[in-house]
């Protein structure tokens, strides 16, 4: 594989994230919501900032700090800490494609979103399904700190456990990407 550059999402990138994120689905059903509409999804109006991950000109990854919209991982958090939610950005819409993990392409883009929370003052959390072991493998390594579980609803009544994390308040966090 081609080297990997982490930088901002772009308008012209959406038609290969959207072929990654189909891509992505395929193999390890991610998003459990699915990927009927994978612009849309991409393009949320909660998205605050987003970074593609591109090997040469194929899109290999993705992942977005949006606003908060209601999640667990946000209540949890809250809950707990007392923080506002207006200091609260949710990690989310993380993927990366099969052929692209053995190059910490998925940590890169982690890495990127906590540079961003750090330099925003937000603190950033997320959920994640307990059946992406290899994303909770990720999380623990880069310090993340497990505040609870959850169940995830989505479509018609179908649920999936998650486990929420924060990410640490501060610390060395290479910065990977452009903020």
């Amino acid at each position: 594989m081609e080297s990997t550059v982490i930088r901002r999402f772009e308008d012209a990138d959406l038609p290969g994230a959207a072929a990654a994120l189909t891509d992505v689905h395929a193999t390890d059903g991610y998003p459990v919501e699915g990927v009927a509409r994978p612009e849309e999804w991409l393009r949320s109006d909660d998205v605050l900032a987003s970074w593609v991950a591109a090997a040469g000109q194929r899109i290999v990854g993705h992942v977005a700090v949006m606003r908060p919209r209601g999640e667990g991982a946000v209540s949890l958090w809250v809950e707990q800490s007392r923080d506002d939610e207006q200091r609260i950005g949710v990690l989310a819409r993380l993927f990366v494609v099969r052929d692209a993990r053995t190059h910490a392409v998925g940590e890169q883009l982690v890495r990127t979103a906590m540079g961003y929370g750090l330099s925003h003052d937000l603190r950033l959390v997320l959920d994640v399904m307990v059946k992406d072991a290899a994303a909770i493998r990720l999380y623990e390594r880069l310090g993340w700190l497990r505040t609870g579980r959850i169940v995830h609803h989505y479509g018609r009544g179908q649920c999936i456990d998650a486990v929420c994390y924060v990410a640490p308040a501060a610390g060395p966090v290479p910065p990977v990407g452009a903020f």
